[in-house]
């Protein structure tokens, strides 16, 4: 199959983004059910990037209830340690720029990171607003520490991030996690918000067959 016709399945997430972890099995299952028929690919929404304000403790509540819904709902495990802490700024930008920056580098590991920043977010209470953080995860990926930083820090890894927030948005893509397929025909959305697997495979696999 061409470039041009290829089929490619689209996520657009954040790695501070509840719903996405909570998802992160299903774009597993999404995998297995596609069998390399189509090219997956992440855009980065952005989704409080720029934030500058340290969390009230409305935002917290805010917050872990939706952590909890995600939970209750998905099975994902979750650390409540996170809403003990002060002064934490919610900028999703580190988090983003840093999963461009392995996109870059080692375009067949920014799932994996993706997945790893979830878990050390959720589950190992971390901050991935830390950039000690984001490239202790980029190393424990098989990512050089150094290549890493450099990529973290470029004016073009930075462009590139920018570029997927601006994507999401000419796209209307405002909630995460959303699901888009893209062939030869154009764009349509396989899911806008979280699903299960099983309310997926069955349009994905027509989508597939088509």
């Amino acid at each position: 199959m061409s470039e041009a016709s290829e089929k490619q399945i689209i996520l657009f997430a954040d790695p501070m983004c509840s719903w996405c972890w909570g998802f992160s099995p299903v774009m597993g299952g999404l995998a297995r059910a596609n069998d390399g028929r189509a090219r997956f690919s992440l855009v980065l929404g952005g989704l409080q990037p720029g934030t500058t304000d340290a969390m009230t403790e409305h935002a917290k509540a805010d917050v872990r209830h939706h952590w909890e819904d995600v939970a209750a709902t998905t099975g994902q495990p979750f650390t409540f340690d996170f809403f003990d802490c002060d002064g934490f700024v919610y900028d999703t930008e580190p988090a983003c720029r840093a999963t461009v920056a392995v996109r870059r580098l080692a375009p067949q590991s920014v799932f994996p990171y993706l997945e790893a920043l979830h878990r050390a977010f959720y589950v190992d209470n971390q901050d991935v607003t830390d950039r000690a953080v984001l490239s202790a995860v980029a190393v424990s990926r098989g990512l050089d520490a150094v290549d890493f930083a450099a990529a973290f820090d470029s004016d073009a890894t930075r462009a590139e991030t920018l570029g997927d927030f601006r994507a999401a948005r000419e796209l209307g893509v405002t909630g995460y996690p959303t699901v888009v397929l893209r062939d030869e025909r154009g764009l349509a959305a396989l899911t806008i918000g979280y699903q299960p697997l099983e309310a997926l495979v069955e349009p994905l696999e027509t989508w597939l067959a088509e």
